[in-house]
């Protein structure tokens, strides 16, 4: 890997957990992650690493698989080489929880399922003797960006004590839901992640017992095709897909169900006590920069005093991945 000879120091030994957590209705049920553990390194901080967006066909590309080419295996594992026992939470609906629906983009399940990875990360290293000290770091980008910005809000306000956050750096996150619901219904040009925007409206749907029919969300042909398979092609024009009177319900904020459901998932508007920098490409055209601007605003305005904005100038969603990790590599070796 490019650049990574000057930054592996330990060698690593991987292993998969499994562990209890619970899903979005309460019930009880096992998860699975991968821990990465530096070998010889003597005391450690851990890493707490939420992954990208995994549509259901590449489910074997979740953490606890290991598998060649993931970033869990490359990418990931050199950070944990450099001195960092790594927790990758494989999230509800991958690994040993993969007959369950994964929560796509819902925050409270994303967080609960990372922190007890991550609670149960520190359990195994004490059942191992992996010497660990107290510092949390928190990691992820797109979806695990989300996921990661989520969980330090959850860690803070739940487990302040036994898991503090020495510091987190999302990256390129689409934290501002109801902005983003907007957004997407105003829009005029193509929207290239329309088929995953479906993805966060079935699991809303489906968590908040809206129990709309398909034919309430979107247009024919293409109501009955995703009826038939969740992940059928879309048109990049919003216009043609969704149903003009969801639009207008979403842009006149008419829809209090859905907009209820919205606002439980936006996660930009409180006040991180432990350092957070938000990393986001200027020019996403995915996960549009101003999910981090917004949170950055709200933050600030709440009187956050260590909260960074790390825009990447030029970047795309996927062009900005390397310099968000480099970036936030570099953010928390401060710490």
């Amino acid at each position: 890997m490019p650049l990574a000879g000057s930054l592996v120091r330990y060698p690593i030994r991987a292993y998969r957990l499994t562990y209890r957590t619970k899903t979005p209705d309460g019930t009880e049920t096992t998860a699975s992650g991968a821990v990465l553990v530096p070998v010889g390194a003597g005391q450690l901080p851990v890493l707490s690493y939420q992954h990208g967006t995994l549509e259901p066909r590449s489910e074997s590309q979740a953490p606890s698989y290991y598998a060649t080419g993931s970033d869990v295996w490359s990418v990931v594992s050199v950070l944990a080489s450099t001195g960092y026992v790594v927790s990758a939470p494989d999230y509800l609906g991958y690994g040993a929880s993969k007959a369950l629906p994964h929560p796509y983009e819902h925050a409270a399940s994303l967080a609960s399922s990372s922190a007890d990875m991550l609670r149960a990360t520190r359990e195994f290293c004490q059942q191992q003797k992996v010497d660990v000290n107290q510092k949390n770091f928190l990691l992820g980008y797109s979806e695990g960006g989300y996921a990661t910005m989520a969980l330090h809000k959850l860690l803070e306000d739940k487990y302040a004590t036994t898991l503090p956050v020495t510091a987190s750096a999302p990256g390129a996150g689409a934290y501002h839901k109801t902005a983003f619901a907007r957004y997407i219904m105003g829009a005029t040009q193509p929207l290239n992640f329309l088929t995953t925007y479906v993805w966060v409206l079935r699991t809303y749907d489906r968590i908040y017992a809206l129990n709309r029919p398909f034919s309430f969300y979107y247009q024919e042909p293409y109501a009955t095709r995703l009826q038939a398979d969740p992940f059928a092609p879309v048109p990049s024009e919003q216009s043609q897909l969704f149903a003009p009177g969801f639009r207008q319900a979403v842009l006149n904020n008419a829809d209090a169900p859905l907009a209820t459901a919205l606002a439980d998932n936006d996660i930009y508007d409180w006040k991180p006590r432990a350092p957070l920098a938000l990393f986001h490409g200027t020019a996403d055209d995915y996960v549009p920069f101003f999910n981090s601007q917004d949170a950055y605003d709200a933050m600030q305005k709440r009187g956050a005093t260590q909260v960074e904005l790390r825009p990447i100038p030029g970047g795309n969603h996927f062009t900005s991945a390397t310099a968000y990790t480099l970036g936030a590599y570099a953010f928390i070796r401060q710490f």
